[in-house]
C-alpha cells in the first residue's frame, strides 16, 4: 500500500467518524426538543399521540375539577379548546381565567401533563400564549381598564 492510499484511507475514516459524529448529535437534539402549540394547533394539525410537547392558553373558567392529586381542567385559547389530565401539585398562582403553559402527551384526545407552570406576576404571558390570543383576536393588553 502506498502513502497516498494510506492518506486516503485516513481521510475517508475520519470523514466517516464526523459523520457518525454528526448523526449522534442530531438524534440527541431531536430527542430533547419540545414544541409547543396552542390547542387550535393540536384541532387543526395531524400531531401524533404519545409526541412530548407543551400547549398554552388561558384555564377555562369553571373546568378545574380536582379529585385528590388528579386535576382536570381545560385549556383554551378562545377558538378551541383541550382538556388536561395532571397528577401533582398546582403552582399556587394555578387558578381559572389566567395564562398557563402544560408540559406532556397527548393520549386519545386528552393532554397527559407532566408539568404545569402558570404566569407568575399579572402582566407576565409566555410569548407564544399571547401570540395565539392576538392571532384569535381575543388578546387583552390589559390597558383598558
Amino acid at each position: 500500500m502506498t502513502r497516498k492510499q494510506r492518506r486516503l484511507y485516513f481521510v475517508l475514516l475520519g470523514m466517516l467518524a464526523l459523520g457518525a459524529a454528526v448523526a449522534l448529535v442530531l438524534t440527541a437534539i431531536s430527542d430533547s426538543l419540545v414544541y409547543f402549540y396552542s390547542p387550535t394547533d393540536i384541532v387543526t394539525q395531524r400531531i401524533p399521540e404519545g409526541r412530548r410537547m407543551r400547549i398554552g392558553g388561558l384555564v377555562e373558567a369553571d373546568s378545574v375539577k380536582k379529585d385528590g392529586k388528579t386535576v382536570t381542567f381545560t385549556v383554551t385559547d378562545v377558538t378551541n379548546a383541550l382538556p388536561v389530565v395532571y397528577s401533582g401539585i398546582l403552582p399556587d398562582l394555578f387558578r381559572e381565567g389566567q395564562g398557563v403553559v402544560v408540559e406532556g402527551r397527548m393520549d386519545k384526545g386528552v393532554f397527559a401533563a407532566t408539568e404545569v407552570l402558570a404566569k407568575h406576576d399579572e402582566n407576565y404571558m409566555p410569548k407564544e400564549v399571547a401570540d395565539a390570543l392576538k392571532k384569535s383576536g381575543q388578546w387583552n393588553d390589559g390597558k383598558s381598564k
